[in-house]
């Protein structure tokens, strides 16, 4: 693998749903995604490039790759970190599951920069051999509303680095990371003890954040720091 040190801008993968959705006179099922995310890339200096929850994907496949962020969305199937399905637990997905996974451990195995957002940070950690908390309150106030969390950053960390030490995040879901997936450290934490972003030291870039950064378009500092990884990959 070479650096892409001559394309202008780094080629971001970002993971999609798969989802019913309608536009124009069609009612079908598309591979869709918060322009947010798309947007983040672009003002960070990246082009997106979308990523569909079907077919196969592993490391081969994805060497065309700068960078990788695993967006946001359903609850991972408790069944792939052999857990019994709590009531409060969405409809599995399976198709996203196999293919998010596979994408993270692409990353993984390539040292491929990687924003993992939400959902996205729970699939790394259940693919690093991690398990999840099922339900947690106050981190979703309702439908499409983000709360506004204030976060402790450990210091030292790479997140630290980018953010500083303390910082108002945006988010929406009633999953958490429980038992942490191999290598994987906690940076940030919320007042009742979730788990707000993780890092794999070792690692080029590899970030998890429980917030949705995509959301904030005031602040793109972690999308940039993920395009600046990027421009650091050498020969492999």
């Amino acid at each position: 693998m070479v650096s892409n040190g001559s394309r202008a801008r780094p080629l971001i993968g970002v993971s999609t749903y798969l989802e019913r959705v309608r536009f124009g006179v069609w009612d079908v099922e598309a591979a869709v995604l918060h322009r947010d995310y798309l947007d983040s890339v672009v003002r960070a200096g990246g082009n997106p490039v979308l990523l569909p929850p079907v077919g196969e994907w592993d490391a081969d496949s994805v060497t065309f790759l700068d960078g990788l962020v695993l967006a946001g969305g359903a609850d991972v199937d408790p069944a792939l970190y052999g857990r019994p399905r709590d009531p409060r637990t969405g409809p599995a997905r399976p198709e996203r599951d196999a293919v998010e996974l596979s994408l993270a451990r692409a990353a993984l195995k390539l040292d491929l920069p990687l924003l993992a957002v939400c959902r996205g940070m729970q699939v790394l950690n259940v693919a690093l051999g991690g398990t999840l908390i099922q339900h947690v309150e106050g981190h979703n106030p309702a439908p499409a509303v983000f709360e506004h969390t204030g976060i402790a950053v450990a210091p030292g960390s790479a997140l630290a680095g980018i953010v500083g030490l303390a910082t108002t995040v945006f988010c929406h879901h009633h999953q958490a990371l429980d038992v942490l997936g191999d290598g994987l450290r906690v940076v940030a934490g919320a007042p009742d003890g979730t788990v707000e972003a993780v890092e794999l030291p070792g690692a080029r870039f590899v970030l998890g954040v429980q917030s949705h950064p995509e959301a904030d378009t005031e602040d793109d500092r972690l999308f940039a720091a993920l395009v600046a990884a990027t421009r650091d990959r050498g020969v492999k």
